[in-house]
């Protein structure tokens, strides 16, 4: 990809889609936009090497330095994006280069901050200020007006809680306390979500932005096709495999939409699905990309941090639900097809797994790396750094062999580079940086390989500008985060869920559920789930939730969030590649996710459906039985809720029909005995019911 096309395969001239990605066509090809995709690319090569230890500063300085990129990078390219004025593009770069000083400043200034820790002085306020002003800025420019709002909310009660009535009030704090928690140490801006942004989401954005270059989406969408393409409604079910695949080397769910949705949303139209709902089922499959292991979204490995657990404790919880999403989905797209009569693309026409696979398997081969490290304990840290390490070793080395003379050596190249690649873990980094410089070296005096390098170029700078939103969500919810540890909040909202929850666990889960989605209509899934983690989680534990279960609880309906009404963020990434209304198909996602919907209450009502402790029945029947047995009762649940939504299975329900299959499906939610024995009786009421009137429809149509 050049410097001057658009973000992620975006059509050019799609103006909807541009509101909700600003960035698009902002590395313009005149000397502002080559400077800014330079910045970019240094910006990652900074991160590369901090990964990778060839650059160590403080934790402290390189989350400075990071906020610092940022907001260098946002606002001259939100200027060029808009096409923006002279006065407003001046304006843009006095912002960003004040970021660049805040940054400076931290680093220079680094051991003294420390000493005069709780005692600033005003110069240290005004730095402090001026970086508040340019992380409010730059998330109202990138991402709107909703999370500036909430966070100026909570600083505000920071500053003038004391005024309000018991209990929401606290004893008061300073205005030069406030800032100092805020923009030093690392309560505030610079908190956890920063640190998990400039080294675990980043390295991974990266990872994921190489393996796209590579082909990995076309392996994906070859794979797929071959899979199911044939199948009943095939085109849709692409989608699903697709973007559950795309889930494994990207967490973004927004950019899964723009890039499978490109191939498979026209597919689907063409095979007979209504646009709307076309878009939907491309918008649901993306937003579960973040769920699905091994390597899934942001939120994950800031999850991972915040309890304090290995990152492969949060894969292993995600596991088994993130298998029922894609099967609920995929289950509804099946019904879908039944009910309109939508067949599947004649074998003829498509490609074969075999053979996709067969050509493009050296692409599998850093995801499998990454895989077994994340799961024999290795941090995320590490794996990724390995797993991209491993990416551009065989991007470069892809391009080499191309002009190498005969398969034997192309055999001997690719064992002398899987040495090597062996050799890091005996020998460190820098037998990787010898190995990636000397192919660099190759390549440049190639033709062929003097392209590849320009890709792995541009990969490193696009990389970068993916990672700006994230980061920056990053930093603002920082100040969320500081409000709570500085004045305690969390503990109010989290008494009154308690106090809920003692009178009904449901009522509670639904309050959080609710305050999960009204958030998430208007802010991304990270900060969402940050800000409802910290006041739900304590208080869902002291009701008896496990407290991994209760942060999947508010994580799944953060990425739910992101489909429903009003704002849908990735319903209405679909609409210009859909050609429908963003609003149609949000309410066409809310019918493919509805299955969806179920899950994480099963999962707080047995916590063994996220392989947890499987409490009283485990006891009983053992643990693995009690697992499957989760596992079969949420898969009925998830069946009968499908069926219910869609209107048919074989052929169209009846009211009593769909009914009974709501009935059935909610009474498997909980996990008494009593709720569960009514389930199952429905569920085989329903059966029956269906059963028979399907034979009489056959008898009527083989007496005809």
């Amino acid at each position: 990809m050049s410097q001057d096309q658009s973000h992620h395969n975006v059509p050019a001239d799609s103006p909807d889609l541009g509101i909700h990605d600003p960035l698009v066509d902002s590395f313009a090809p005149t000397f502002e936009g080559r400077l800014l995709f330079w910045i970019a690319f240094v910006f990652s090569t900074f991160q590369i090497s901090t990964a990778a230890h060839l650059i160590d500063f403080p934790s402290q300085v390189t989350r400075a330095i990071h906020v610092g990129f940022l907001i260098l990078l946002i606002f001259p390219l939100i200027a060029i994006g808009r096409k923006a004025s002279l006065p407003v593009k001046t304006l843009a770069w006095i912002v960003a280069l004040s970021g660049v000083a805040v940054a400076g400043y931290q680093w220079i200034e680094y051991n003294d901050l420390i000493l005069r820790a709780g005692d600033p002085l005003t110069i240290d306020i005004v730095f402090g200020i001026i970086a508040l002003i340019g992380v409010f800025a730059g998330a109202y420019v990138l991402m709107g007006p909703a999370l500036p709002i909430i966070a100026a909310c909570f600083l505000a009660y920071c500053l003038l809680g004391q005024y309000l009535p018991s209990p929401l009030n606290h004893r008061g704090y300073a205005f030069t306390q406030v800032i100092d928690h805020m923009t030093y140490g690392t309560e505030g801006i610079y908190g956890i979500p920063v640190y998990v942004s400039s080294t675990y989401i980043f390295l991974f954005i990266l990872f994921g932005a190489f393996l796209e270059k590579a082909g990995m989406i076309q392996l994906f969408t070859d794979v797929s096709m071959g899979l199911v393409g044939h199948a009943r409604g095939g085109p849709a079910k692409v989608s699903v495999i697709s973007s559950g695949l795309m889930g494994t080397i990207s967490g973004s769910g927004v950019a899964n939409v723009v890039t499978t949705g490109q191939f498979t949303i026209p597919l689907m139209k063409r095979f007979g699905y209504r646009p709307a709902f076309a878009g939907g089922v491309e918008a649901t499959s993306s937003m579960g990309g973040q769920l699905m292991p091994p390597v899934m979204g942001a939120v994950a490995f800031i999850m991972a941090e915040t309890l304090g657990v290995e990152y492969y404790e949060v894969v292993q919880a995600a596991l088994i639900p993130a298998i029922l999403y894609f099967a609920s989905v995929f289950w509804m797209v099946h019904l879908e097809a039944g009910k309109y009569g939508l067949s599947g693309i004649a074998k003829s026409e498509l490609p074969s797994p075999r053979a996709a696979i067969r050509k493009g398997w050296y692409l599998l081969f850093p995801l499998a790396v990454l895989v077994y490290l994340l799961f024999t304990g290795y941090t995320p840290l590490f794996a990724g750094t390995v797993g991209l390490s491993l990416t551009v070793l065989l991007i470069l080395g892809s391009s080499i062999i191309l002009g190498l003379p005969n398969s034997t050596i192309r055999m001997i190249f690719w064992i002398g580079l899987g040495l090597v690649a062996a050799a890091f873990l005996e020998f460190g980094i820098y037998v990787i940086i010898i190995a990636i410089a000397a192919l660099m070296a190759w390549c440049a005096l190639s033709k062929g390989g003097r392209k590849t390098l320009l890709i792995c170029r541009d990969s490193l700078a696009e990389g970068a500008k993916t990672a700006l939103p994230v980061g920056v969500a990053c930093a603002i919810v920082g100040i969320i985060i500081g409000t709570m540890t500085l004045t305690g909040v969390a503990n109010t909202f989290g008494a009154f869920i308690v106090h809920v929850g003692s009178q009904s666990l449901f009522l509670s889960l639904v309050l959080t559920m609710i305050t999960c989605i009204v958030l998430g209509m208007g802010i991304p899934t990270i900060p969402n789930y940050i800000i409802t983690s910290s006041i739900a989680g304590p208080a869902l534990l002291q009701l008896g939730v496990p407290l991994i279960v209760s942060h999947m609880f508010v994580f799944y309906f953060g990425i739910l969030a992101d489909l429903t009404p009003p704002v849908a963020l990735a319903c209405f990434a679909a609409a210009p590649i859909a050609r429908a209304s963003g609003l149609k198909i949000s309410f066409e996602a809310i019918k493919v996710a509805a299955a969806g919907f179920l899950i994480p209450f099963m999962s707080v009502y047995t916590p063994a459906l996220m392989l947890q402790d499987g409490g009283p029945m485990a006891e009983e029947i053992g643990y693995w039985p009690a697992v499957a047995y989760i596992f079969i009762k949420t898969a009925i649940a998830i069946g009968l809720w499908g069926m219910a939504v869609i209107g048919a299975f074989n052929i169209r329900l009846t009211i009593p029909e769909r009914l009974i299959a709501v009935v059935a499906a909610f009474t498997l939610i909980a996990a008494y005995p009593i709720t569960d024995i009514l389930g199952f009786a429905l569920f085989a009421l329903f059966a029956a019911m269906h059963w028979l009137r399907l034979r009489k429809t056959g008898d009527a149509a083989g007496a005809q």
